[in-house]
């Protein structure tokens, strides 16, 4: 009852709003369109530790980065040889592409933070389970297996200050991407009695209750208040969220049934609910996974509520109808989440090759910002600590600063929202992103959501969002002397296609 009352207001409300929406506003910059690929669980250092300098070995794809290649704040001789933590970062290569997955609960990564001083990896988010060597949780990559980032980094425009903006799983990064704000939480149980409960926080992964695909066995959420979707809806800025293995492959107990599988490592289910966003949010979730009702309708109002599968993205590519805002999610396979039966950076440079080589040749290429980062670090090492913004106090979880203690919490500010997070990758690719080029401005996940939000004069989302304190993306453009041209790599490989 309490479910459905909720999704009846928010229908109500959604569909009140929509009889007096204005004609959707100009953009304030050169950019008409953004896609979002948001991928999973990498730390800066973990990908781009040692950049732009590979190792070269024998028998590797090799990497040489251009002349005058700016440094990025990585791995020095002194962290790579003598390092604060009780193991010396490791460098992994192809080979070992496929690694355990590591620990990255809210708590655990504020214990491996030790108060700034980035020294309790292996003991705090080294793997819990898989048989892997609690110093694992030191590896590396460089550009002889991420080629294809460190391509794109070399032609574009990449921060070495981009946050997460909270520590903590998937759940809460995906949140914060679209709404700046993991408190709004209500549980729903899935077993009866159903009982009053209270409005929490996020801080752990949990299905979304308004998402038949749901595992019945997890805890489900809703979340309340705004999110970015109710900004662009109340513009009429068209957009979509796109994700591998949305679309059902049949029924369950009279629920839509999410069930396929590629031929990745372990044969994973595509698609993941705790990484789909709006599926927690009454006014912006499809629980039946229903498709468009007509290709033209991709991005707009109908049945679909700009929820739909990745396959969708692709067609709407072809056809020109894009939305102006798209959020991009990999079958899980290929969304770069650690696990041998999971997903690695071999399998993800092919998904992320083939949509930006797709984007790339389309004609939306010229006026299209490709934001690529990933929702959070997987509690893998990386030696920047980030900047607390906003503090937390919540006895036996929050420990950054001390025990209970994370920052210094302003009065009435909600809890358990304790970041900035771990350091995350993020490259921003675009005919308008500065060539091989660093940016060094603190930013975090809700900078996208700032970018989007005054790109199209949305306004913010209000309600102690991050939002407000994000830092721009915008030194990461050059919108007066744009000369980033096409980059066609190849999927396998990373490197240059042959022309």
């Amino acid at each position: 009852m309490l479910l459905g009352n909720l999704w009846a207001l928010a229908m109500l409300v959604a569909a009140t709003a929509a009889l007096a929406q204005p004609a959707p506003p100009p953009t304030t910059t050169r950019i008409k369109h953004v896609v979002v690929l948001f991928q999973e669980n990498v730390s800066f250092d973990h990908y781009f530790g040692t950049y732009p300098h590979a190792q070269n070995l024998p028998g590797e794809q090799r990497f040489d980065a251009a002349p005058g290649t700016p440094a990025v704040d990585g791995l020095t001789p002194q962290l790579l040889e003598h390092n604060p933590n009780s193991a010396n970062p490791i460098r992994l290569w192809r080979q070992l592409a496929a690694t355990c997955d590591m620990d990255h609960e809210y708590a655990d990564e504020q214990a491996a933070f030790n108060g700034g001083k980035m020294d309790r990896f292996v003991e705090a988010t080294s793997s819990p389970s898989g048989g892997c060597d609690a110093s694992l949780v030191m590896g590396y990559f460089d550009g002889n297996t991420v080629t294809a980032l460190w391509n794109y980094a070399q032609h574009f425009a990449m921060s070495d200050r981009y946050f997460g903006t909270t520590f903590g799983p998937s759940t809460p990064g995906a949140i914060n991407l679209i709404s700046g704000n993991t408190h709004g939480a209500v549980m729903v149980p899935t077993k009866l009695p159903v009982v009053p409960l209270p409005i929490l926080t996020i801080i752990d992964d949990l299905d979304p209750a308004y998402d038949d695909c749901s595992d019945p066995d997890k805890p489900h959420a809703v979340m309340l208040g705004r999110n970015i979707g109710d900004l662009l809806n109340a513009k009429q800025v068209s957009w979509g969220w796109f994700q591998g293995g949305f679309k059902p492959n049949g029924t369950k107990r009279g629920k839509a049934f999410c069930g396929a599988r590629s031929a990745g490592p372990g044969r994973v289910f595509d698609y993941s609910p705790h990484h789909e966003p709006f599926q927690y949010y009454a006014q912006s979730a499809n629980p039946r996974h229903l498709p468009p009702s007509a290709p033209d309708k991709v991005g707009h109002a109908d049945r679909a509520n700009h929820q739909y599968d990745l396959a969708v993205f692709y067609d709407a590519l072809a056809q020109g109808r894009l939305p102006a805002v798209s959020f991009v999610k990999a079958k899980a396979y290929q969304d770069g989440h650690a696990g041998p039966a999971y997903s690695n950076p071999l399998d993800e440079q092919v998904y992320l090759v083939h949509i930006i080589n797709a984007i790339m040749r389309s004609p939306y290429w010229r006026d299209t910002a490709i934001i690529l980062t990933y929702d959070d670090s997987d509690g893998w090492y990386d030696h920047v600590a980030p900047p607390i913004v906003n503090g937390s106090a919540i006895p036996g979880v929050d420990s950054y600063s001390g025990l209970g203690e994370c920052g210094s919490p302003q009065p009435g500010t909600y809890q358990g929202r304790c970041g900035h997070g771990p350091r995350l990758p993020l490259l921003v690719i675009s005919p308008f992103a500065r060539v091989n080029y660093v940016d060094h401005t603190v930013t975090d996940q809700t900078s996208i959501l700032r970018f989007i939000e005054d790109n199209w004069a949305l306004g913010r989302i209000g309600n102690d969002s991050f939002d407000a304190k994000a830092g721009p993306l915008t030194g990461l453009f050059d919108f007066a002397a744009p000369r980033a041209s096409t980059l066609i790599l190849d999927e396998k490989s990373g490197a240059p296609a042959p022309p």
